[in-house]
């Protein structure tokens, strides 16, 4: 038998405890995102039973479908968080503000001018993360910031587009959040994970006024190492509720 949500999530919290010790950091200031892209809403409620708070979804049908599922399954009271962890497109804005608390995944300034007007229409502020390409990939969204620290026309532009943004009223920028490649060995994408923190180190030098306490980093397969090198956040699917469906 494959092991429960209820065992997955414990081997989870030790695994997470003692990359936490590694690195001399205190477990809980790292929180875990549970991401349920395809996971069915008994489950996302069995896993609230094991004290997960923070779930993510990727796609904001799927959220506009399951979210009032788990919600109605679980009752009014309850405190569930969710985030939205996938790629975000403007025309969908609107729909994702009234589903989520964060937004992991704004790449862009016309993005965030877009949730700033929605925020004012709302009347409530928009928690962000802004999503970066520190590794290169094409496949991947994201500002681009392969060669952030060597080309200076790079970093420079992102710096631009940051300034904007913390101007937009009624955005709350937290922080970063990445995508790192795929890897059969978790210390190939140590470097990816460095050089985010690297970079929220140099937007807290250059933007004090933002508080840039998050870095929203790491999956299933390497999240031991993107805690070892600073996430706050940790994005973990099969490793909470197992394999997907194909």
């Amino acid at each position: 038998m494959s092991p429960s949500i209820a065992e997955r999530w414990e081997q989870v919290q030790e695994r997470i405890a003692r990359a936490a010790r590694r690195a001399g950091r205190d477990p809980a200031t790292i929180q875990v995102v549970a991401v349920t892209k395809t996971v069915p809403p008994e489950r996302i409620v069995e896993a609230y039973a094991c004290g997960l708070r923070i779930f993510g979804e990727n796609r904001v049908e799927e959220a506009e479908e399951k979210i009032p599922q788990v919600q109605a399954l679980l009752g009014s009271e309850a405190a569930i968080q969710w985030h939205m962890v996938g790629h975000l497109q403007r025309r969908k804005a609107r729909r994702a503000l009234r589903l989520f608390e964060v937004i992991h995944s704004v790449d862009s300034v016309p993005l965030a001018e877009k949730l700033s007007r929605l925020a004012a229409e709302e009347g409530r502020p928009v928690k962000i993360l802004l999503e970066c390409n520190v590794s290169g990939e094409a496949s991947k969204y994201g500002f681009l910031l392969d060669r952030w620290e060597e080309d200076a026309a790079q970093r420079e532009a992102f710096f631009q587009a940051v300034a904007c943004i913390l101007e937009q009223p009624g955005l709350q920028v937290l922080g970063l959040m990445t995508m790192a490649p795929i890897a059969p060995d978790p210390e190939a994408v140590r470097p990816v994970f460095r050089r985010l923190r690297a970079l929220r180190d140099a937007l807290a030098s250059r933007f004090p006024q933002a508080p840039w306490a998050h870095l929203s980093m790491g999956m299933t397969d390497d999240f031991e190492v993107a805690i070892e090198e600073g996430a706050t956040m940790v994005r973990l699917g099969r490793a909470i509720f197992g394999e997907r469906p194909s």
